[in-house]
């Protein structure tokens, strides 16, 4: 029978020393190094263990360490488990060498990475952000410190749940992580990795009905007839707002990425970056005004200036201009004494709201605003011809620029 010992290793220059693996079987002793690092006054010299005082300022750093070190203890057991049953040469080093194997095989923190990676590999890279953030989260909450997969269970998630409500994030943004975390757990089931503990069952992954985020005419006519020429960042803010509106609220990353070429006999022809969709768009006077302002010079493929083709890391560039928009937007939403916070997304509500109050067909406006939906109205949705939604769209912007 293998034997594991924790041991607390103290150098004489420092109070903080590390914790490490005393491996025995038949009496040949191996050491195995751990990344925890401890003050002397946290070990039990006595007990071999972490002191875990509620009192200390550490102490949930302390819990999850003493946690991790028992779910170690029990994967050397199952490491040599494994080689008695696969009849292989036990020996303290084939132990130890099973034991880092399991370790990184059942890593959460090893899978969530191979997982955004992979999303990285098929150009999914807005997909990818999105899980990097929640891994960043998560790692946070877990104080860098790893966790095996099989060992996400629900009492973890709730604690991950508080953790997030302590930082004051919103029922949403909660759900964002949760629901994120989740679809890593479902792969990793799929993967044959775990079995199913339904870690999720007790917390929350629903979204929460959002607060209005559409304009009313009268603000949008207000917004239009501002004048910022003191401030050509603001002025470059409302502009790409307006053209959004215009463009039945095309989303601010599908503007960043517009080409030339997608623009060909009075017809602006786009792929979504979310869904790859492609829509097609009757260009209009209102649109080429504001491409007037800002069209990018001739050796630029982008048709606006947003991007600059000669710079790399285009995706870079992209969340940079977003995040200095959606800014100078918030400022004019505060000098137009808005209620909510005034960003890009608010005119892709602006135009869905406004084409409901005019009688437009729901099924018109779910296509011209390339969403998807339930399969039956999908079904339904692609039976409409792109001169209804030109024409829909022709409405609203002659009811804008009355």
């Amino acid at each position: 029978m293998v034997t594991v010992k924790l041991k607390f290793r103290s150098p004489k220059a420092t109070s903080v020393g590390s914790i490490f693996y005393q491996v025995i079987y038949k009496r040949v002793v191996r050491q195995v190094t751990t990344s925890f690092r401890i003050a002397s006054e946290e070990w039990d010299e006595g007990k071999g263990c972490i002191i875990t005082s509620p009192s200390s300022v550490r102490s949930e750093y302390l819990e999850i360490i003493s946690k991790e070190l028992s779910h170690d203890k029990q994967l050397f057991a199952q490491a040599y488990d494994n080689l008695l049953a696969s009849e292989c040469l036990v020996s303290v080093d084939s132990i130890v060498t099973e034991f880092h194997r399991l370790k990184a095989s059942l890593s959460f923190f090893n899978y969530m990475e191979h997982t955004i990676c992979l999303y990285h590999k098929h150009m999914k890279a807005r997909t990818a952000e999105t899980y990097s953030a929640t891994y960043n989260s998560f790692r946070r909450f877990r104080h860098d410190v790893d966790i095996a997969l099989c060992h996400i269970d629900s009492e973890l998630m709730l604690d991950y749940e508080r953790f997030l409500k302590h930082n004051y994030l919103s029922h949403n943004s909660i759900s964002f992580y949760m629901k994120h975390l989740k679809a890593v757990y479902r792969r990793a089931l799929e993967d044959g990795l775990i079995e199913d503990s339904r870690p999720f069952r007790r917390v929350n992954t629903s979204i929460a009905p959002t607060s209005k985020r559409a304009l009313s005419l009268e603000t949008i006519h207000r917004l239009m007839d501002m004048d910022l020429s003191h401030s050509p960042s603001k002025c470059f803010a409302r502009d790409l707002f307006l053209f959004s509106l215009y463009t039945r609220g095309m989303p601010f990353i599908d503007i960043a990425y517009l080409e030339k070429k997608d623009l060909r006999y009075g017809i602006l022809t786009y792929r979504r970056q979310k869904t790859n969709q492609q829509l097609e768009i009757h260009w209009e006077q209102c649109m080429q005004q504001i491409l007037q302002k800002y069209k990018s010079d001739n050796s630029s493929p982008f048709l606006f200036s947003i991007i600059n083709h000669q710079e790399e890391n285009y995706r870079r560039q992209y969340l940079n201009a977003s995040t200095l928009i959606n800014r100078q937007l918030k400022k004019i939403g505060e000098m137009l004494h808005l209620a909510q916070p005034l960003t890009m997304y608010c005119a892709r509500h602006s135009w869905a709201s406004i084409a409901r109050d005019e009688g437009i067909p729901i099924s018109v406006i779910s296509k011209g605003m390339g969403h998807d939906s339930e399969k039956t109205t999908q079904i339904y949705l692609s039976s409409i011809k792109s001169d209804i939604i030109d024409k829909a769209n022709r409405k609203i912007l002659q009811i804008l620029n009355k």
